[in-house]
C-alpha cells in the first residue's frame, strides 16, 4: 500500500453527477421570468464556481436584467433544495473507491462550491456518513474555490507528515488551482462535467477515467 493517507474530493462531477437537477431547478427559475433556459451541456461549463456564478453566467448569456440576479438565485435554491436527490447519483465506482478507502484507513473528506447546506445535506442522503471524515461546503465569509482558504483548513486538521500523502480529487480547472494553491498533487476526473483539455491545463499529476484507477494509484504508490 502506497503513503496516501488522504484523499480530498470535490462534490459535483467527482462523486456525484447532479447536473441534470441543477439543470432542472435553475431552468424553472429563469422560466419564472420567462428567461432562456440552457441544455445540460451548456450548465457542464456554468457549474463549479458556486452559485453566484452559475445565477451570473445564466444572466449574462443572455444580456438579462441583472436587477433579477437576487430573485433567480433565490427561486433556484429553493426549487433545488426540495429537488436535488432526483436524478443525483454517485458516479459508478465511486462507493468502492470510498469503500476501500474507508477499509484501508485513509481519510477521506469532501470540498465543494456548493452551500455547505447543501453540501451536507447531499452527502447524508446520498452515503454512509462513516466513509467521511469531513464535508465541507461554501461557506459565508469565506471565498469560493479556487482560493485555498478552506481546503488549508482542512489539511489543518490532518494528520499526516507531508502534503504528500494527500490527493485532491476534482474534475474541473477551478479544483486543479484549489489544490495547486494549497500545494496538494492532483488528480484530474474525466467522467465529469469538463474535457481532457481542461483538466491538462491546471497540469495535474494524474488524469484518471474511472474511480478504479485512483485504487490503482494508491496501491502501487
Amino acid at each position: 500500500m502506497s503513503k496516501i493517507k488522504v484523499l480530498v474530493f470535490d462534490l459535483d462531477g467527482t462523486l456525484l453527477d447532479t447536473i441534470e437537477d441543477i439543470k432542472i431547478s435553475c431552468n424553472k427559475a429563469l422560466l419564472n421570468h420567462h428567461l432562456k433556459t440552457f441544455n445540460t451541456d451548456e450548465y457542464k461549463l456554468m457549474v463549479g464556481d458556486g452559485v453566484d456564478k452559475l445565477i451570473e453566467r445564466c444572466l449574462l448569456r443572455q444580456n438579462a436584467d441583472f436587477s433579477l440576479f437576487e430573485v433567480v438565485k433565490k427561486e433556484y435554491l429553493d426549487f433545488y433544495r426540495i429537488h436535488q436527490f432526483d436524478n443525483t447519483h454517485p458516479y459508478d465506482g465511486i462507493l468502492e473507491l470510498l469503500e476501500f478507502a474507508h477499509e484501508n484507513k485513509i481519510e477521506c473528506h469532501v470540498l465543494s462550491n456548493k452551500p455547505h447546506k447543501d453540501t451536507v445535506s447531499v452527502i447524508q442522503h446520498l452515503f454512509d456518513e462513516l466513509l467521511f471524515t469531513s464535508v465541507t461546503g461554501k461557506k459565508e465569509g469565506y471565498l469560493p474555490k479556487p482560493d485555498p482558504q478552506m481546503l488549508l483548513e482542512i489539511i489543518s486538521q490532518i494528520q499526516v507528515q507531508s502534503k504528500e500523502e494527500i490527493l485532491y480529487i476534482g474534475d474541473t480547472l477551478t479544483d486543479m488551482l484549489t489544490a495547486q494553491n494549497a500545494g496538494l498533487q492532483k488528480v484530474g476526473v474525466l467522467w465529469g462535467f469538463r474535457d481532457l483539455e481542461e483538466l491538462q491545463s491546471g497540469h495535474p499529476e494524474y488524469i484518471v477515467a474511472h474511480p478504479s484507477e485512483i485504487i490503482a494509484l494508491i496501491r502501487k504508490g
